[in-house]
């Protein structure tokens, strides 16, 4: 019987697993997972919930969702899509529901649901997990691979599946390195932009539809931006951060950015600007928010404009109108630094997928070594695009192994 590792107890390891438990009945299949506890990814996911994917089902439009790895993602995503994960999930009995946004979560709006399925599936097809394992070198040999273990043991393998995520530090790739594949540095994607500014602190749990745009540069993003009492975070800033994270990186996260509180252009703002000022004339600007922005977001633009808040619309003059508008939207913030998440921690980097059968998942400098998930240089926005990836990546992978061995 040939034996097949998987380095990680990830998404995309038990998905790979599992798959091909069902393809070859005539496999050894063994998960290392280095930590005490597998699948901790999907448990903090969604914030326990686990967003298993999104409901975006035209292939165009979903690899939009993914600043980088297109490349593999147009055959992986082409081989399962968001559609085949609803049915494969729902074939294990774990229904998935879509939200307003086109998040996909479990009915249940359990994330243990999705861990207690996976560990029963790979219960029942007898493949073995075994934690706190670290792999710590593979070397390859005529029939397959040696698998090194921090404890001093050896794991003989036929073919390996390297699941194992995404690293922080580009040293933590060295055993993959020194099988001779390339690694695009990792860098952190998905995080929130640090602004020291008080009175912006000061409206910490506020959220409004917006854009933000990285100044100088065509980084720009529209949606919910959550204020916070470090500066800016919501869907809006973490697409931002995802898509400029090598250039943000570059610059050491010491950038300009420009917030459009209002997501409307400047130039449509002032049109609108007359029939605003001659239908609230003699009220008070601090009472009438033609703008539909939570009061409290509404006085802190009347103040950072300059702007007293007993001033009648009819009262506004040329300069202060003119302060306003920009202010609602274009204001200016200097950006000092990231807020990451370490247990949803997202990196862009890893495996360069110049070095991969973007069909198959396996490597294209030695045969029967396969990549799937975050290990990849691919990552996606928020909203269940990465779990995407690791369920596609892995689909291909389990195939793909199959059919060679």
């Amino acid at each position: 019987m040939q034996t097949i590792v998987v380095v990680g107890g990830g998404a995309s390891g038990f998905f790979f697993a599992i798959e091909l438990a069902s393809l070859r009945k005539d496999l050894e299949i063994i998960i290392l997972e280095k930590n005490h506890a597998v699948l901790q990814k999907v448990k903090v996911s969604g914030g326990g919930r686990c967003n298993v994917t999104h409901a975006c089902f035209q292939q165009s439009t979903l690899l939009k969702k993914y600043p980088r790895g297109k490349s593999l993602l147009k055959k992986t995503l082409q081989q399962f899509s968001p559609k085949e994960t609803m049915a494969w999930f729902a074939a294990r009995k774990v229904t998935l529901v879509e939200e307003a946004d086109g998040r996909m979560f479990p009915s249940s709006n359990s994330s243990q649901e999705v861990i207690d399925m996976m560990l029963c599936e790979c219960a029942r097809l007898n493949i073995n997990i075994i934690t706190k394992q670290e792999v710590i070198g593979i070397k390859p040999k005529t029939d397959g691979f040696d698998i090194l273990l921090k404890t001093g043991k050896t794991i003989a393998a036929n073919a390996v599946m390297m699941a194992c995520g995404g690293f922080h530090k580009k040293e933590h790739y060295a055993f993959i390195e020194a099988l001779g594949h390339t690694i695009e540095t990792p860098l952190p994607s998905l995080f929130t932009f640090n602004i020291a500014h008080k009175k912006l602190h000061e409206l910490m749990g506020l959220s409004a539809i917006a854009s933000v745009k990285i100044s100088g540069t065509p980084y720009q993003e529209e949606g919910p931006v959550l204020i916070t009492h470090w500066g800016l975070s919501g869907p809006a800033v973490l697409r931002l951060s995802a898509f400029a994270a090598v250039e943000l990186h570059q610059k050491n996260y010491q950038v300009q950015i420009q917030v459009n509180w209002l997501n409307q252009p400047e130039h449509l703002v002032r049109e609108q600007w007359q029939s605003i000022r001659n239908t609230l004339g003699a009220q008070r600007m601090e009472h009438k928010n033609p703008f539909q922005l939570p009061q409290r977001l509404w006085h802190y633009v009347l103040d950072e404009s300059g702007i007293q808040a007993q001033t009648k619309w009819s009262e506004l003059n040329a300069k202060d109108q003119n302060k306003l508008i920009h202010t609602l939207c274009a204001q200016e913030f200097e950006v000092k630094g990231k807020t990451t998440f370490k247990e949803e921690f997202v990196t862009c980097g890893g495996v360069r997928l110049s070095e991969v059968n973007t069909k198959t998942m396996e490597s294209l400098l030695l045969k029967n070594l396969f990549f799937g998930g975050e290990v990849l240089d691919v990552d996606g926005i928020t909203g269940g695009f990465n779990f995407q990836h690791a369920w596609a990546s892995g689909f291909a992978a389990a195939r793909g192994m199959s059919d060679a061995l």
